[in-house]
C-alpha cells in the first residue's frame, strides 16, 4: 500500500490536483488531504483506489528495495507527449497495453 507522502509526491511528478486525483478515485479531497498530512489513515480500499488512480495517471510506486520506498513517472514527459498526440489522432478506441 503507498504512503501519505508517496500519494503528495505521485500527484506532484504528475501533476495531479487533489481534486482531479477525487475525480479520477471517487475518494473525497478531505479524506485525500489528511492522508498526504499524515493526519489520517484510510482503509485498504481508499488506498487501492488512489493508487490505483494515480497509477493510471502515470506514477509508478516504487517498494521498500534496501534503498527506501519511493514513486517514479511511468513515462517520461517526451513519451507522455508522444503518446498523447497517438491518442489524440482518432480512430478505432481499444485497450493499450503499454509497458
Amino acid at each position: 500500500m503507498i504512503t501519505g507522502p508517496q500519494c503528495k509526491a505521485a500527484r506532484t511528478l504528475i501533476e495531479l490536483s487533489r481534486e482531479r486525483l477525487s475525480s479520477f478515485s471517487g475518494i473525497e479531497i478531505g479524506v485525500i488531504e489528511l492522508f498526504e498530512r499524515k493526519l489520517d489513515t484510510p482503509d485498504n480500499a481508499v488506498l487501492e483506489a488512489l493508487q490505483k488512480a494515480l497509477e493510471d495517471a502515470g506514477a509508478v510506486f516504487i517498494p521498500e528495495n534496501g534503498g527506501g520506498i519511493g514513486v517514479r513517472l511511468k513515462f517520461t514527459r517526451s513519451e507522455a507527449k508522444r503518446i498523447s498526440a497517438l491518442e489524440a489522432e482518432g480512430g478505432i478506441v481499444g485497450y493499450d497495453d503499454v509497458p
